[in-house]
């Protein structure tokens, strides 16, 4: 008989106390293979700190869960006995939390497959760099997901915004996408008194920020929500002289890949049409970040009923996030469902947010995780 909370609560510690950044997950994937050894669970390596299990069932179909395992560069505040051991690292988002739910989920499955009582096919993956550098998007390049002919990819997140023993999720979008852009104007310099030789960077960059607010009133539907975000500006050399270089970058968040389309668009011309104004020569760069999460209709029956057998209250989230996840490449693979398990207990003083210093939870909810992809298991193909 296996002891969920146990086995949560031991993994979590473990790999809470190793966190590492972005594709450099060599212990936290080093701890994660060993589990696996010890359970006769043989593993697929498609990325250096990426680990796939396949394990077959009593049908032809397939069911897949998704987990990532990437801490953040925050120095950790918590005070707890298993601090992270790792200079500027800590998992701050919940990845320990979400690779513990898998790795004890894995468990089961091998158990239920000895006893001949693993119903279904399952595919477990565990993601690299989810924070950065679109882990997801690699491993689907590395992977051959279309060879396993999945029924659905499922993925939880832990939420400290959502109370305890809640599960969080809606069809359609869930989170947005997230799109960086830079802007770098080349101006000519002259003397504040002969201004008229220059050519104004400052001036550019100036009228391009104003440029970049209309775009959401004039450009697109008053009905989507987007967010055209300038978070870092530069420009000028001196008190005395015409600016000869400017420097702009931002991030754009939507829910809507044919708004992305717009607002790239308009960016595009604001920049080619500011250089005809006042003369400078820029270039624009877009780094494509991650797609929206968009949950399918199809699957939220087998989310509801999961989460009923899990003991889990099913909490349907009015609007969308606005922060990305890597989670919506797997989209491209087949259907997907991603939802929040609730972690706030104000009584245990669990209420800090993602990505801050202090952010921790009771591994008892991890339980829940665990039995919420069970019952995906049992409930498929009702």
């Amino acid at each position: 008989m296996i002891d969920y909370e146990e086995r949560v609560t031991t993994h979590r510690r473990a790999l809470h106390l190793i966190p590492e950044l972005s594709f450099q997950e060599y212990k936290t994937t080093e701890y994660i293979r060993s589990e696996l050894e010890k359970l006769s669970i043989d593993y697929l390596s498609p990325l250096e700190t990426a680990t796939v299990v396949y394990l077959k069932g009593n049908s032809d179909k397939t069911i897949g869960f998704r987990a990532d395992i990437d801490a953040l560069p925050i120095i950790e505040e918590t005070g707890v006995p298993f601090e992270s051991t790792h200079p500027l690292a800590m998992h701050a988002c919940g990845h320990d939390g979400h690779a513990s739910i898998l790795l004890t989920f894995a468990e089961w499955c091998k158990a239920q497959q000895d006893l001949n009582q693993l119903k279904h096919n399952v595919l477990l993956v565990f993601q690299p760099s989810e924070e950065s550098n679109a882990g997801a998007n690699a491993l689907i390049k590395a992977f051959p997901f279309e060879e396993y002919n999945l029924e659905g990819l499922f993925g939880v997140h832990l939420g400290p915004d959502t109370n305890e023993g809640v599960l969080l999720t809606k069809e359609g979008p869930l989170t947005a996408s997230a799109t960086e852009y830079r802007i770098r104007i080349k101006g000519r310099s002259a003397h504040v008194a002969e201004k008229e030789t220059g050519a104004n960077a400052l001036g550019a960059l100036s009228n391009i920020v104003n440029q970049i607010a209309q775009i959401q009133q004039y450009q697109l539907s008053g009905l989507n929500q987007n967010v055209i975000h300038i978070g870092k500006m530069d420009a000028g050399e001196a008190i005395n002289t015409v600016a000869s270089n400017g420097y702009l970058e931002g991030t754009i968040r939507t829910y809507s890949p044919e708004d992305l389309e717009v607002i790239k668009s308009q960016l595009s011309a604001i920049v080619e049409s500011n250089d005809q104004i006042f003369g400078t020569s820029s270039t624009l760069s877009i780094t494509e970040g991650y797609p929206p999460v968009i949950n399918p209709a199809s699957l939220l029956d087998l989310v509801e009923k999961s989460a009923a057998s899990a003991g889990l209250s099913l909490s349907l989230k009015a609007k969308p996030y606005l922060f990305g996840e890597d989670f919506s490449f797997y989209s491209t693979v087949t259907q997907t469902n991603f939802a929040f398990l609730g972690i706030k207990n104000t009584s245990k003083g669990y209420t800090s947010g993602l990505h801050t210093s202090t952010f921790n939870f009771d591994e008892s909810v991890l339980v829940y995780g665990v039995q919420y992809f069970q019952e995906i298991i049992n409930h498929l193909g009702e």
